[in-house]
């Protein structure tokens, strides 16, 4: 009984932790969104932009990676 309240407190804390991922995907879309229409206003920056953007959109998949190894530490470590 009490190995089965473990196990739900595992999984529990995993998809806690995968809250952050949420941010990320909001992140990476609204730096697309900028990028996108900075491009469409201006197409002299595109090189500038795309670096940038792409530049954004790693850091911000880069804190989705963090969270899903608290995840899978979570679940099969601990």
């Amino acid at each position: 009984m009490e190995g089965n309240i473990v196990q739900a407190a595992k999984f529990i804390g995993a998809g806690l932790a995968m809250i952050g991922a949420l941010g990320a995907g909001v992140g990476i879309g609204l730096s697309v969104q900028g990028a996108l229409e900075g491009m469409a206003r201006n197409p002299d920056t595109y090189g500038t932009l795309l670096t940038n953007m792409i530049l954004g959109i790693a850091f911000s998949e880069a804190i989705a990676i963090y969270c899903l190894v608290i995840a899978f530490l979570m679940l099969f470590v601990l």
